[in-house]
């Protein structure tokens, strides 16, 4: 018989920027895993690995929080790697060395699970338990190949876990609060792709029978939006569109500089580059050469960090207010910028446009009108963007528009679908994928 403590299945929400891990229990309630960190108790722990060399040149790893306060303490003896689901269906991936040894994408994913349960201290074991995994509908990166991410996935979770759609497990989720018949569009919106589902909802008694319709995705999400304000408000602060004279011309600063800025461990890297060698050198020419300072300051004292930390928090802030500034301070470097929502919502303006021909895309596939649909549940850290509702809202109608609990809501989806019936029928196979 089994412990009634013991969980029944897991739900594992792994994300591009967070991961999150929910439990069905015998009696078929859901919770989420919840563990101390130094900033307090935590449900949803970031998708970050940090390395160090350990005896006889062997990497030693850490994860999540933790990850990040080892990077912080010591940034030069330090491998991180972060949102590295991204490489999960790139065929030009194959692989990183760190310290002595050669990690595959799924060693990667592995370690982090690895490292999580030890973190769960006994209170989960996870062997032996069916495992539900969210995936996108359309993966992040460049030409991506969808056979060779489940491969992936399978090689790093095991051939027992099951995959499903994060929006259809979202969708679920949101389906435990609805009381009637209803077609419902999910939207989940992560750090890496905005992922869309419609399903039909029909209450057959006391349960609700389940049929998905369509299921859509695009590559951009909440990292795209970073970047957006990063190559706006901050990279030409740090000399990027700047000159400087070589030979007697008047030349560009190469924008490869600034590439690194999508990522702030990439910044990190930089230091030790290079790059940062030829960054040096070239502000001797620069026009500008103040701009360049303080980018070599900022990579210099590893301030990557704290300047991702403020442009997180000038994000939210522009959630809820017209405007906001973005404020950076750490040595002699002093950014001080308003940025308005209209601003952000005119950087992002290309990333909207795509998650609209998505939504429609989804609707195509299945073919229904807008007054078909009778609910959208909107999911994931990018759906408080007031612009990304605004998508919805003057489509639909700011009456059917619905949000909430919008990092828990897959991982706990996903173990519903562990506890349905015929968990089957929402399993992703060959056959189903778009």
């Amino acid at each position: 018989m089994p412990s009634p403590t013991r969980p029944r299945v897991l739900g594992i929400d792994f994300g591009t920027t967070n991961t999150v891990v929910a439990m069905a229990s015998q009696a078929g309630a859901i919770s989420t895993l919840r563990l101390p960190t130094a900033r307090g108790v935590a449900t949803a722990f970031r998708s970050v690995l940090a390395f160090h060399e350990g005896d006889r040149g062997q990497p030693v790893a850490e994860i999540g929080p933790w990850a990040i306060e080892d990077f912080l303490k010591h940034p030069a003896g330090t491998r991180l790697i972060q949102s590295f689901k991204t490489y999960a269906a790139s065929a030009r991936f194959d692989g990183t060395r760190i310290f002595n040894r050669t990690f595959l994408f799924e060693d990667l994913v592995a370690t982090y699970f690895r490292h999580l349960w030890r973190h769960a201290d006994g209170a989960l074991d996870p062997r032996g338990l069916p495992t539900i995994v969210g995936r996108p509908v359309s993966f992040a990166g460049a030409d991506p190949v969808d056979a060779l991410a489940m491969q992936r996935y399978a090689n790093a979770f095991g051939l027992e876990a099951h995959y499903v759609y994060e929006p259809v497990a979202a969708s679920l989720f949101f389906a435990r609060g609805v009381n009637e018949d209803a077609t419902v569009l999910v939207g989940d919106f992560g750090g890496g792709t905005s992922d869309f589902s419609i399903t039909r909802f029909a209450r057959e008694g006391d349960r609700v029978r389940a049929t998905p319709l369509a299921h859509a995705g695009v590559a951009c999400a909440g990292d795209s939006f970073d970047y957006q304000i990063i190559s706006h408000a901050i990279s030409p602060l740090l000399g990027m569109g700047g000159t400087y004279v070589s030979d007697g011309k008047t030349l560009t600063i190469p924008n490869h500089f600034y590439a690194a800025l999508a990522r702030w461990n990439q910044l990190a890297l930089m230091k030790w580059s290079r790059d940062m060698r030829d960054l040096r050198a070239l502000r001797e020419q620069a026009e500008d050469r103040a701009a360049l300072d303080r980018f070599v300051e900022l990579l210099e004292n590893d301030y990557s960090y704290a300047l991702f930390r403020a442009i997180s928090a000038a994000k939210e802030a522009l959630s809820s207010e017209d405007s906001t500034r973005l404020t950076f301070r750490a040595g002699t470097i002093d950014i001080d910028r308003k940025i308005t929502r209209r601003d952000f919502e005119r950087w992002i303006s290309g990333e909207l446009n795509e998650i609209r021909r998505t939504v429609d895309e989804t609707s195509r596939r299945a073919a229904l009108r807008d007054d078909d649909i009778d609910q959208i549940y909107l999911t994931g850290g990018s759906s408080f963007v007031p612009a990304v509702r605004a998508i919805f809202t003057e489509r639909f109608g700011a009456a059917r528009v619905h949000r909430g609990s919008e990092f828990e809501s897959i991982a706990q989806g996903l173990a519903l679908v562990g506890i349905e019936p015929d968990p089957t029928q929402w399993y992703v196979t060959a056959k189903n994928v778009p």
